[in-house]
């Protein structure tokens, strides 16, 4: 891993989409960030967030039917940043307080709310 590498953060991506998956990684990658991890279950999700080997999340609400709520439960109380990313109006009223990015997205709308959670700045092309 190169120096530059090492200073990206970790991005655990958590999208059962599969193409909104390789276009939400691609445009990390282009963003500066290194993708930690994906997953596309819920259950999967849960595994590698216990393993804390990333900095930040994104998480798609609805994984195949299954709310990810149980997996932002599990972020927060290890003090771990992510926001959700999802399609719907409204989240459930315990999850309103937490950073959301409307889907459909561009990558300036991905860069913006990854910048409100992180601070981390990179120039969109």
């Amino acid at each position: 891993m190169s120096n530059d590498q090492a200073s990206e953060p970790k991005v655990l991506v958590v999208e059962d989409e599969f193409l909104v998956s390789l276009v939400l990684t691609e445009m990390l990658e282009e963003l500066g960030y290194q993708i930690a991890a994906t997953a596309a279950r819920l259950g999967d999700a849960i595994v590698l967030a216990k393993s804390g080997d990333f900095d930040l999340a994104i998480l798609d609400v609805n994984l195949g039917g299954e709310r990810s709520y149980p997996l932002a439960d599990i972020l927060s109380a290890a003090g771990k940043p992510f926001l959700f990313s999802t399609g719907y109006d409204q989240l459930d009223s315990r999850y309103r307080q937490y950073p959301r990015l409307q889907k459909p997205y561009c990558q300036e709308d991905l860069a913006k709310a990854l910048d409100g959670i992180v601070g981390f700045k990179k120039s969109c092309n």
